[in-house]
């Protein structure tokens, strides 16, 4: 079998999540289907991050095991005729063996969009989040600043969860004007459920100025507060994975396997 490594993007929209489930439109239920119809057979199809539904992907990066079906080079096109219009297989290329699409990966990188001023705009409300309130940018930087290092994010995601360990290493973390307003870009070796769109909330209602929600309040969340400290879930609409970037192998030249 081959190892091969398939970039995808879509629009989250009208799925239900990444992982398959029973009776739900999902993008793992989508690819998978196409990539049984074009081969032979094959291993499991590996993500490199699960999304939940309404999130959108430019740089998802999934990895599987295949036989027969296309060349590799002419996988894209072959996927892409059978994919519904909502995803598109951008790259595929071969991979070592011991590739996986989620293990390997060394970071993950979402932005999140925001649109500021009174009025919204209909063509993008699918994929930006509408603050018509005041935000204190000064605030939004300070904040997003003490996020970059190693910290216990158990207070980003929801109460009853899956995680064993809370411990995430954010790499950087910042806000950047865009056309319409801001866009927060962070970038972690792995993320809890929800932790980037809470992140987002709880920054936004603290620049605000929102009772309770104190900057200097901030910080403290990141030491292993409980999730009722934090501040709200932001939609899940205006997120988006936009890149994965991966080291394989050892010694002084590594290959390296980029995704998004």
């Amino acid at each position: 079998m081959i190892n091969t490594r398939l970039q995808v993007a879509y629009d989250g929209t009208g799925f239900n999540g990444w992982a398959q489930q029973p009776n739900a439109r999902t993008i793992e239920r989508e690819l998978t289907r196409a990539i049984d119809r074009l081969h032979d057979a094959r291993g499991d199809v590996v993500v490199a991050g699960r999304t939940d539904a309404g999130v959108h992907a430019t740089g998802q990066v999934v990895s599987v095991l295949r036989q027969g079906g296309p060349p590799t080079a002419a996988l894209p096109r072959a996927l892409n005729d059978i994919l519904p219009t909502d995803i598109v297989v951008t790259a595929a290329d071969e991979v070592p063996a011991d590739f996986s699409a989620r293990f390997s990966a060394r970071s993950r990188s979402y932005t999140y969009d925001v649109r500021l001023g009174q009025l919204r705009d209909p063509l993008q409300c699918r994929r930006e989040l509408h603050e018509p309130r005041q935000l204190d940018r000064a605030v939004l930087d300070t904040l997003a600043a003490t996020i970059v290092g190693e910290h216990d994010f158990r207070a980003f995601t929801p109460a009853e969860t899956e995680h064993k360990t809370f411990t995430r290493t954010v790499q950087t973390a910042r806000w950047v004007d865009t056309e319409s307003g801001i866009r927060f870009e962070i970038t972690a070796n792995a993320f809890l459920r929800h932790m980037v769109r809470t992140l987002v909330g709880t920054m936004i209602v603290t620049a605000r100025g929102d009772r309770g929600n104190a900057p200097e309040l901030f910080p403290a969340l990141l030491t292993g507060s409980l999730r009722s400290e934090a501040g709200w879930t932001a939609p899940a609409h205006a997120l988006c994975l936009v890149h994965v970037d991966y080291v394989s192998g050892t010694g002084s030249d590594p290959r390296r396997l980029r995704g998004g």
